[in-house]
């Protein structure tokens, strides 16, 4: 009554072709991702109250999101200037926590990942937004 299948399923035929990833590629990508975040963020901090300790921990979020990407530097924008904006003490209390919230997570994928150096930096960064918020 019913005709057999001829063809071969396009799920089992397409599957081979698939690119795969490691587990550490994934918990890389994932860690480049949270800390590109987390960069963004801290930015935007710097652009409403400068600081130099912002400064140093932007520089070393881009170095090693840099690393994380074989040496492409990330993506970032230039805010703009305080003079500008308003430092509003929510928008800024909001941005401490978002950005607590990011170490946290990046915290989390370093470990898995026994990134040493990702997780002191993540750790330095809670204690930083903690302390500000």
């Amino acid at each position: 009554m019913y005709e057999p299948i001829r063809t071969k399923s396009v799920h089992t035929a397409a599957a081979p072709t698939l690119p795969r990833r490691s587990r550490d590629e994934e918990l890389d990508l994932q860690l480049a991702g949270h800390l590109a975040a987390l960069l963004t963020v801290t930015d935007e901090l710097r652009a409403l109250e400068p600081s130099g300790e912002l400064d140093q921990a932007a520089e070393q979020l881009a170095e090693t999101v840099a690393g994380l990407h074989r040496g492409r530097p990330p993506l970032r924008l230039s805010p703009a200037p305080a003079g500008r904006r308003r430092a509003e003490p929510a928008r800024v209390t909001a941005l401490h926590r978002r950005a607590r919230a990011l170490a946290g997570r990046a915290l989390v994928v370093a470990e898995a990942r026994q990134n040493a150096e990702a997780v002191a930096l993540a750790e330095r960064l809670i204690a930083v937004h903690t302390a500000a918020a």
